[in-house]
């Protein structure tokens, strides 16, 4: 039986005023020794859209993802969330997020419940909603029922949304995801992402994800934004994007097509990885961080 978020629509104090901005990148560089990794980003994701970042390995999604959570020390006015200073506001923002990382987050030794709770407190939820709001977390991604099992015994599906009960449970208004599907076999990508968009039609949330499956960004994304050599090549819908690139009548490129001429070929829209057990999902992303 799918469970959906047991969590109302926000009243309307709460709702993202038009034309409110989630997220804004001014001139972001980040550098590792004498290589730039982001190199002059400028980005703005509105409040309440699901914002894609796409672009190849090596791109700067990544390192760009961690300026905006905080996990990197970047110079003031670079980045701001919801309003606030990523370099001198860092609690404030780390209390707007909710982050589901590539490199695996769920400890296989714990319950699922475990898991969700161990992320309750670390974001400070207060001690007397805590078990509610686990128990809300569990339900919105429909792992209720196996929630008093050890993470690794999940399936490579069920880990995925195991984080994403993790980065919900303190309610955020922004949920950040790194390649959130990475190495799951098309049905537990659609589950992932049926939660996801429950979650959001539920609370609100302003979603920004990156991703190197094309027909995920096409089919979920709002909007996109194509990264390289860590800058925005382009932006706008996805239909925006391939009318872009439309060459003539009867013309239909893809989103992919529209990434090979902003970014080359470093792109596949790998579908063949099957989603596997932790163990899985643990070399699947040890891999997809050597090389990312």
């Amino acid at each position: 039986m799918t469970a959906t978020p047991t969590a109302g629509p926000p009243d309307a104090s709460a709702a993202p005023a038009a034309g409110a901005v989630a997220v804004s990148c001014t001139g972001l560089v980040y550098a590792f020794g004498a290589t730039r990794a982001v190199d002059g980003l400028d980005l703005e994701v509105r409040a309440g859209e699901v914002f894609g970042l796409l672009g190849p390995n090596g791109a700067g999604k990544t390192t760009a993802i961690r300026a905006i959570t905080t996990l990197l020390r970047i110079p003031p006015g670079m980045v701001r969330v919801f309003g606030h200073d990523s370099a001198r506001e860092r609690m404030a923002v780390r209390r707007l997020l909710g982050y589901v990382p590539q490199q695996l987050s769920a400890d296989g030794g714990l319950t699922g419940r475990e898991n969700v709770a161990l992320f309750a407190r670390v974001f400070d939820v207060p001690r007397r909603e805590r078990a509610a709001r686990v128990a809300e977390a569990l339900a919105a991604v429909d792992l209720t029922e196996p929630a008093d099992r050890l993470a690794g015994t999940y399936s490579g599906g069920m880990v995925r949304r195991l984080e994403l009960a993790q980065a919900l449970v303190s309610a955020p208004r922004l949920l950040i995801l790194d390649e959130p599907t990475i190495g799951l076999d098309p049905i537990a990508r659609t589950g992932v992402w049926d939660r996801i968009n429950q979650v959001r039609a539920a609370t609100g949330m302003t979603v920004l994800v990156t991703t190197h499956y094309m027909d995920e960004a096409d089919q979920y994304c709002d909007r996109v934004a194509l990264m390289h050599g860590g800058r925005v090549r382009a932006v706008g819908t996805p239909q925006e994007l391939r009318e872009s690139l439309a060459a003539g009548p009867g013309a239909e490129p893809s989103l992919e097509d529209v990434f090979r001429h902003y970014a080359g070929s470093g792109l596949s829209g790998r579908d063949t990885e099957e989603g596997g057990d932790l163990s899985d999902v643990r070399r699947t992303r040890r891999t997809a961080s050597r090389v990312g």
